[in-house]
């Protein structure tokens, strides 16, 4: 989800798009940015590019010009803390001229806009060292608006200058809470906004560039993107290094560096306390250093604090991108190291279980990704894979006599569609999987060929908010052919597959061959000019569609019994996104339905969970909190006050306590404190008696 959050800095929504610098280090001044002719080559290519390849057909005119312009301007000033009223209305006369621009590779809007931009920045941050000299009024009867993405322009500087007090008292006030003295309160925030002025002057035309080019790959749809040069060479370095470090990737979301992916089996995965979308606001080496503030920091600057020598401690402080403002933020030590592939691999274990005074036998999978060696696989020996780790433990419940098997996809954002659909085939005879479809309409189906089922009993499926992708080719397969029971939340509801472009490959002109002497004077034979470099692009080119013809996009897949969620149906998935892909339809494909699940198991199964959560007293306040988290989660304002932000804080360190419990757990520690799981088990036993 992409969420506009409270620090306002509005390099903001641009920062989700400067992900890394480059790595020149040119002189730096506000003087004003113009673009290359590089930049319009790529624009306009890029531009038809999409227009004839992307799964989304598309017309360039004045309404996507306009959408196009009110993204660029979101992505600028979306919370509406620089710019006023008359300065956004006199950019107005180029709302519908951008889709000429677009193929014509003009780029004056574009510029024009960021150049005053950055000017309002300097200005502004000189109004914020001025304010920080000034004593601060704690005591004051002022609420603070957390969201100011749909509030009106500020009027004029007067009107503006209020704003920027409220968002530097409730930052100060934020730090007050977690217990910093005022001297260093002023210390803090000086630093902060020091470290956005010098990422301001900074930015280079090629920055300017990609954050226009996105305001209109992302009207398109949310997972198409454009890279200049040097941010996807940084891409593909940092992202492989990060995995030595504490086993994630991060990019810039607004203000804060965001948690985009927790890789299965590195230490911050091992924790279990870091997840998808949290945000890091500081960074500590070892166990006794000082804590160092990264909000505002761009990723690559904030890696390489993070990364480090194997073996060593670094301290994170992690925010819950959906937690209410105030909320103290958690700390976690990590011990760096490498990933090591036997952690990142599917696990299973036997427990007993003693429900309604009767024992059972229960064989738990936890699979955190769908892997598959694809280089010893083409070798055609042995290799690692899902579906093979999957087979070993089912083939040893089984001897064991398991009463259920229980498949936690938690957390599993995808992997390997040849593991999805394989591992569907370890639960029914053969039959098709899921269905991908082109943009040009046509439709293939993908399926399990092997006849052998390796488990045919009670079978129960836990996803959450973050199964994506092919958990949702998975879990609906099963629940296509009904196989098993799916709990837990709505999926993520990613259905869609892209590709990524080298644009030089088609940008580049073929290098002239020319023959030249060292200083020597001896030929050098035949070299080659330097190319030129235009980035990549990933644009989406498919989408998935379910054996009965319904989309995972969007929708992703629905449980058969729904349990008490920290999140709202719109919120984290894709259907949190504007511009996501519409869900639809395709023919169904021919299968055979093994009817193992009915309406009537499901009607009896739900009525024993309705039941629980009536007089089940964990389930009970799992309920209230929840509510209750999500009422304050909402909250638009805040006060200023200190005594009343402080009650409120309390009350929310107590509502998260209720999101823990609906989290995936670590280790066997804190399983008891996993309350999906542990429900999620006992509805699985109720569904072993039902099929006896």
């Amino acid at each position: 989800m992409k969420m506009k959050k409270s620090l306002l800095i509005t390099f903001l929504g641009l920062s989700s798009f400067l992900a890394f610098s480059q790595t020149e280090t040119p002189k730096y001044s506000y003087d004003p940015l113009q673009p290359s002719a590089s930049h319009s080559k790529v624009q306009a290519f890029v531009t038809q590019f999409l227009n004839n390849y992307h799964y989304r057909k598309f017309v360039l005119d004045d309404s996507l010009s306009s959408k196009i312009w009110s993204s660029f301007i979101d992505n600028v000033d979306g919370s509406k803390a620089y710019f006023t009223k008359s300065e956004i209305e006199s950019f107005e006369k180029y709302r519908f001229s951008i889709d000429e621009a677009m193929l014509s590779g003009e780029l004056d809007a574009p510029f024009e806009v960021f150049n005053a931009y950055r000017l309002k920045y300097k200005n502004r941050h000189a109004y914020i060292k001025a304010f920080l000299k000034k004593p601060m009024d704690f005591k004051t009867n002022d609420t603070y608006e957390v969201n100011r993405t749909t509030s009106p322009w500020a009027k004029d500087e007067k009107e503006l200058d209020k704003v920027w007090d409220k968002i530097i008292l409730s930052q100060a006030l934020g730090l007050k809470l977690s217990g910093s003295s005022d001297s260093a309160i002023v210390a803090t925030l000086s630093k902060r906004y020091d470290m956005y002025e010098s990422r301001v002057v900074k930015w280079r035309a090629e920055d300017i560039f990609q954050t226009f080019m996105n305001s209109f790959t992302e009207i398109i749809d949310p997972h198409t993107s454009y890279m200049i040069p040097s941010s996807a060479a940084q891409f593909n370095i940092e992202m492989s290094q990060s995995l030595e470090g504490i086993g994630a990737t991060l990019r810039n979301e607004g203000d804060y560096v965001m948690i985009v992916d927790v890789v299965p089996g590195g230490p911050l995965f091992k924790s279990g306390q870091g997840s998808k979308n949290d945000y890091i606001i500081g960074v500590a080496q070892g166990d006794e250093g000082e804590f160092q503030d990264i909000i505002g920091w761009l990723t690559d600057d904030a890696v390489k604090l993070i990364r480090g020598k194997k073996g060593t401690v670094v301290r994170l402080k992690l925010l819950p991108s959906d937690a209410p403002t105030g909320t103290e933020p958690k700390l976690l030590r990590i011990v760096r190291e490498k990933i090591k592939l036997e952690e990142a691999v599917a696990q299973g274990e036997i427990i007993d279980i003693k429900h309604d005074k009767k024992e059972y036998k229960i064989g738990v999978i936890d699979i955190p990704m769908f892997y598959r060696d694809f280089e010893d696989a083409r070798k055609g020996g042995d290799f690692q894979s899902t579906t093979k780790d999957v087979k070993k433990f089912l083939l040893d419940f089984e001897e064991k006599g398991v009463d259920g098997v229980l498949i936690d996809l938690r957390n599993n954002g995808g992997g390997s569609l040849t593991e999805a659909i394989n591992l569907s085939g370890l639960f029914i005879p053969d039959g098709p999987v899921v269905q991908r479809r082109t943009g040009r309409g046509k439709v293939d189906v993908e399926s399990d060929t092997d006849k052998e089922t390796v488990y045919a009993g009670p079978l129960m499926i836990l996803q959450n908010r973050f199964s994506a992708s092919a958990s949702e080719i998975f879990a609906g397969a099963i629940q296509d052919y009904k196989r098993g029971v799916i709990v837990g939340e709505r999926s993520y509801g990613k259905g869609t597959v892209q590709q990524l472009v080298d644009l030089d490959q088609f940008l580049n002109s073929p290098r002239q061959a020319s023959r030249g002497k060292d200083n020597n004077g001896v030929s050098t034979g035949v070299g080659f000019e330097a190319k030129e470099r235009f980035g990549q692009l990933k644009l989406t080119t498919e989408k998935f569609y379910r054996i009965t013809g319904n989309s995972t996009q969007l929708k992703g897949v629905e449980p058969d019994l729904t349990l008490p969620s920290p999140f709202n149906s719109d919120e984290m998935g894709e259907s949190s996104q504007p511009t996501a892909l519409p869900y639809d339809e395709v023919e169904e494909a021919g299968f055979v339905k093994t009817n193992n699940i009915n309406e009537k198991i499901i009607s009896k199964l739900d009525s024993k969970f309705q039941s629980r959560l009536k007089t089940d007293e964990s389930l009970k306040e799992l309920v209230i909190d929840l509510e209750e988290y999500k009422s304050q989660k909402d909250k638009k304002e805040y006060s200023l006050n200190y005594e009343l932000r402080k009650k409120e804080k309390e009350e929310n360190e107590s509502n998260r306590k209720a999101v823990k419990k609906t989290t995936k757990s670590s280790g066997k520690s804190d399983k008891e404190e996993d309350l999906y799981l542990t429900e999620t088990e006992k509805i699985l036993c109720d569904l072993i008696g039902l099929l006896k």
